[in-house]
């Protein structure tokens, strides 16, 4: 496996000195209960915290704790590390037993956010507390770009979740129909369909999560027009 990690590598922004301990990183708990990510995850989580937080307090002199907090929050949840780790085609060098590989654990938001999680882990073993810094930084430097103490509550996308689950309604379904342009001036085209409603709604992004967001957003206008 070490030996087809070299583009993992190039787009994760890190060489590794001990590419052990990216392959490490990758291991679910289903393949080897004694050697699996876990120990990794627990180390990146605490260290994404923190890199996060400080990024946050040297960008926001002005907010308040709370308004911290909230923005944190956002940015490490699971929903975001699982985004940010598809960004980076994690799921593709997953290593899985038989029973998670059928299922589609490759695909689950819940493994692909600890397997990032474990990779900062081993980026901080590997390179140090600055390198695993500066390569966080340049993965969330969309989103910290993105983000303020105004725009920390919760996004168009979980909103539009939480509105369908509340009336146990079908969850929606999003898909790129187009990307146009080379990194980074790109443009994304993206649906959302709500089938139970025969809905289906479009929008266009510079990435896209923005486009996802941008079309969740006419998904949720939509439904509290006709239903609420």
């Amino acid at each position: 496996m070490i030996d087809n990690l070299d583009r993992l590598m190039s787009r994760l922004g890190y060489q590794f000195n001990d590419p052990e301990l990216l392959a490490l990183a990758l291991t679910h708990r289903s393949v080897s209960r004694h050697r699996n990510y876990e120990r990794l995850e627990f180390l990146g989580d605490a260290q994404l915290g923190q890199i996060i937080s400080v990024a946050l307090f040297e960008r926001f002199p002005d907010a308040a704790e709370g308004q911290l907090t909230r923005m944190r929050a956002s940015l490490v949840r699971g929903q975001t590390l699982a985004l940010v780790a598809r960004e980076l085609g994690l799921g593709d060098y997953l290593v899985l037993g038989g029973g998670e590989l059928k299922s589609g654990g490759f695909r689950r938001d819940s493994i692909l956010a600890d397997a990032l999680e474990a990779v900062i882990g081993a980026i901080l073993l590997d390179g140090g507390e600055e390198q695993c810094r500066q390569v966080v930084l340049q993965w969330f430097a969309e989103r910290l770009a993105d983000i303020s103490p105004q725009s920390a509550q919760k996004d168009a996308k979980t909103r539009l979740q939480e509105w369908l689950q509340a009336r146990k309604f079908e969850l929606p379904v999003y898909q790129v129909t187009n990307v146009e342009g080379l990194a980074p001036k790109q443009t994304f085209d993206v649906t959302c369909e709500l089938a139970q409603m025969e809905q289906t709604f479009k929008a266009q992004g510079a990435s896209r999560r923005k486009a996802e967001q941008q079309v969740a957003a006419q998904a949720l206008a939509w439904l509290e027009q006709q239903y609420d």
